[in-house]
């Protein structure tokens, strides 16, 4: 046998074994998380890039092909601002949240509800994945009031005050997967956008998920640029008290909080600039995020530091 050859066998039995160790470490994962709910809030470059948005339905098909229940919330703000412009809206933030006068929740709406929501489905459709496009509004799903910034008008934007866990759960039982844009109604039936970080929280306290993930556009929850690989509610809080953690991780740790305080048993922030990110945390002992917890437990990761 040519030293070539000898050197693709050895090549090809470490490829195999390599696959095997995955398999082996990710098996219990398996078993533990069949017939339970995932909620995932899907947003950032992963919703951007061809290459992430392929991955990502990949993932949440398989995810569903082996016995988890999945329901997506997903955003579009990038999208949405890009159609404003060319309608020659003015968009405006206060403090990172959109002002959203009538005309811009039109454009929220049809660019959610529409565009952004059928192309995700579609996607995993490709998948076997048997997504199902909703906004808030379809059978009453997210019912909200009008909110504010610390008194500061936002225009139609609501905070979720019930969500329909009946419908989706009649969904989620039928192997039917709920990919949701943030917008919902008030009790006059008016259209109000939805933060979809705070949608996807509010879904997942909702149905009292075991797992809460969030894909964004970091690694995770960072302290003097390190990973935090674990961390419980009272450590998150005094990050954000001291200043540690600021800007767009805030609201989320603060409604991974919520939906840590209704029952979701496990809140993770992930990096959705990695392909398959979303099984990298799930199904190995290190993860490649931050996982929020009611109370601290050892992440495998810190073991091996």
């Amino acid at each position: 046998m040519s030293p070539s050859m000898q050197i693709t066998g050895r090549d090809a039995m470490t490829s195999i074994s390599t696959k095997t160790e995955v398999l082996i470490e990710a098996l219990p994962y398996i078993q533990r998380y069949e017939g339970k709910t995932f909620v995932i809030k899907y947003g950032g470059a992963a919703m951007i890039d061809d290459g992430l948005k392929e991955s990502f339905a990949q993932d949440v098909s398989l995810l569903k092909k082996i016995g988890i229940k999945i329901a997506i919330v997903h955003g579009g703000g990038k999208e949405v601002t890009d159609i404003a412009c060319k309608l020659g809206l003015e968009t405006r933030f206060i403090n990172g949240q959109r002002y959203t006068e009538e005309a811009m929740m039109r454009v929220v709406q049809m660019v959610l509800a529409g565009k952004t929501n059928k192309d995700i489905v579609a996607r995993i459709n490709q998948h076997d994945g048997e997504a199902a496009g909703l906004c808030g509004i379809d059978a009453d799903l997210l019912r909200v009031e009008k909110t504010t910034d610390n008194g500061t008008d936002l225009g139609l934007v609501g905070e979720v005050t019930s969500v329909n866990t009946t419908f989706l759960n009649l969904l989620l039982h039928n192997g039917t997967m709920p990919v949701i844009a943030p917008i919902g109604v008030d009790k006059s039936w008016s259209a109000h956008n939805i933060n979809a970080d705070l949608a996807a929280a509010s879904v997942a306290a909702a149905l009292k998920a075991e797992k809460l993930v969030f894909l964004s556009d970091v690694e995770g929850v960072l302290v003097n640029g390190a990973l935090v690989h674990s961390l419980k509610k009272e450590d998150a809080r005094r990050l954000i008290e001291e200043g540690v953690v600021v800007n767009g991780m805030v609201p989320k740790i603060r409604s991974a909080f919520d939906a840590l305080d209704a029952g979701v048993q496990k809140v993770h922030m992930i990096d959705g600039r990695v392909k398959h990110s979303l099984l990298l945390e799930i199904f190995t002992d290190e993860g490649v995020g931050t996982e929020l917890l009611r109370s601290y437990i050892p992440h495998p990761a810190e073991a091996l530091q």
